[in-house]
């Protein structure tokens, strides 16, 4: 199936390319998110005619991406949790609480959405978090989940002073 890019899309192409997928990845993802179009001659007309505007948009997107970045980005966001011994949390920390966080503690609307986790965070520590702005940009957030906020703090400073390599033999 033939389709139109609204949007630069990772592996794909970029806006106003014409390319061929799946049906299914068409009809599931890229049309219902409005990343793309069929590539009929009526949506070409249609997007030749809005090519302009979409531009702009775009642009317009990733220059308040950017400004998200520059207050978000390399920021550590403390999280205080119960856990056992072992470090295991008694629960865990997924997308939609990093999202309330980052909302909460820099005051940015970012969706749970944008924040890209392999799975859901089950241990204390420093955690790097993916945060997916704007299709060219994204930033990175550290979780610093903890018992207290001492532990926190002790956390942080073994996170950003790693321990010196010593030489053995």
């Amino acid at each position: 199936m033939e389709v139109i890019l609204l949007e630069r899309v990772k592996n794909l192409g970029e806006m106003g390319a014409i390319v061929s997928v799946k049906p299914g990845y068409a009809r599931n993802f890229l049309v219902p998110k409005s990343k793309a179009l069929r590539a009929t001659s009526e949506n070409k007309k249609l997007f030749d005619a809005r090519r302009a505007e979409m531009q702009v948009e775009s642009a317009d997107k990733l220059v308040k991406a950017q400004s998200v970045h520059a207050v978000v980005d390399k920021n550590f966001i403390v999280v205080i949790r119960q856990s056992g011994e072992d470090g295991r949390l008694f629960g865990s920390v997924s997308t939609r609480d990093i999202a309330g966080m980052i909302n909460d503690k820099f005051n940015q609307e970012i969706s749970h959405s944008r924040v890209v986790l392999d799975s859901p965070v089950k241990h204390i520590g420093v955690h790097e978090v993916n945060i997916h702005l704007h299709c060219d940009l994204n930033a990175v957030i550290y979780l610093n989940i903890a018992r207290t906020e001492n532990e926190a703090e002790e956390s942080r400073k073994a996170f950003l002073t790693p321990p010196k390599k010593t030489e053995t033999e």
